[in-house]
């Protein structure tokens, strides 16, 4: 990233799970260097209490679907020229994976729309999928919203419907991205309301040509039907990246990733309450137990992410942790799992289910399944 050229560097800031300049803004902690380890192209075999299955294509989120058999990944595709990924079920006991969604194949639309009405055009065949979101809706209905950046910049609407480990989606509409923004992840409401992180704008890439950025690039919104987008106060930082809301809306979450921290904001004063540092923050997810899981990258040279946006097998094995935080007190609570690279690097998002841990990322042919209970190496 750091040496691409600036098309590269636009689309990279929007087209990843996470934006491959904020280790040099984040200024993490140094680690090991790991730039001559950066990718592990055959090795599929567990570490410790930790197993690969590798049979995904960039495993960027994932949401657990009701009743703990089956997650629903979105996979965020090939590469960030193409933008072609999909959404999969992934059965947690035959570790069976299913692609219940990929874009321009004609999977159809139900009624009456979701999101914005003048949004009427499924995703076509550029379709990706970026942060993701699973919501029960007022209505009873399960929806699923989806940050992508394929043929639109937006965030895309389906409903989820089965049960166990059979189920389906339906595309239901849009809501596009306000103007110049390049959004990154969705936390869902019931009411038909989502809130958004803005991480960067889609335009101005020249001025990264002078370095990093040290002043904000975005911050999060709040978009309802009625009002469409509003900026949540206090969430302006740099990079905006994982968002997630209290079960009951009143709270945000946020991840300034460039500034190494995760933010607790009231959304209706913009109020911050706390903040907790947490090297380099991707996605942030809630735990069984109410703790915040934060996945957290680790990396000394930013020519590891180089390595890995060409990467074509295997896993990127950037040092990571999820880390978890008391969202009450913001106090950091140490890492529930962490690693120097392997058996997968570059983790995006960590997903407790019981008593396991699954981790998805940016860049990797696989995903980690993590047994909490046995001990690590």
């Amino acid at each position: 990233m750091r040496i691409a050229p600036n098309a590269t560097i636009v689309r990279t800031l929007f087209g990843l799970g996470l934006c491959v300049t904020i280790t040099a803004c984040a200024k993490p902690t140094p680690q090991p260097s790991t730039h001559a380890h950066s990718i592990a192209p055959d090795d599929c075999s567990a570490l410790g209490n930790a197993r690969p299955i590798c049979t995904f294509t960039n495993p960027e989120d994932m949401v657990p679907l009701p009743g703990n058999q089956a997650l629903l990944i979105g996979e965020y595709g090939t590469s960030a020229e193409d933008h072609a990924g999909g959404l999969v079920v992934f059965d947690l006991e035959s570790e069976a994976r299913e692609t219940v969604y990929i874009g321009g194949r004609g999977n159809g639309r139900a009624t009456p729309g979701w999101g914005d009405p003048t949004c009427s055009d499924e995703p076509d065949a550029r379709f990706n999928s970026h942060g993701i979101d699973l919501v029960r809706r007022d209505d009873g209905r399960l929806a699923l919203l989806v940050v992508q950046h394929g043929n639109r910049e937006a965030v895309e609407f389906f409903e989820v419907k089965g049960g166990g480990t059979d189920w389906h989606v339906s595309w239901r509409g849009c809501v596009e991205s306000p103007p110049d923004a390049s959004l990154n992840e969705v936390a869902a409401l019931p009411d038909g309301s989502f809130y958004t992180t803005k991480m960067a704008s889609l335009v101005g890439a020249d001025n990264l040509d002078a370095g990093f950025p040290t002043e904000p690039t975005g911050m999060a919104f709040h978009w309802t039907p009625a009002d469409g987008f509003r900026v949540i106060g206090g969430t302006e930082a740099i990079l905006p990246n994982g968002i997630t809301a209290s079960p009951d809306g009143r709270f945000i979450y946020m991840n300034a990733s460039g500034e190494s921290n995760i933010r607790k904001i009231e959304v209706a004063s913009g109020r911050e309450l706390g903040r907790a540092a947490v090297i380099t923050p991707d996605n942030v997810t809630w735990s069984p137990d109410g703790r915040l899981l934060i996945a957290s990258l680790r990396v000394e040279d930013p020519e590891v992410f180089g390595a890995c946006q060409t990467l074509e097998a295997g896993s990127c094995t950037i040092p990571f942790a999820i880390e978890a935080v008391d969202p009450e007190t913001m106090e950091p609570l140490g890492p529930v799992y962490e690693t120097a690279g392997r058996p997968m690097g570059a983790g995006t998002v960590g997903l407790q289910v019981g008593d396991e841990l699954f981790v998805g990322s940016f860049r990797s042919d696989r995903i980690l399944r993590i047994d909490l209970t046995a001990e690590s190496e």
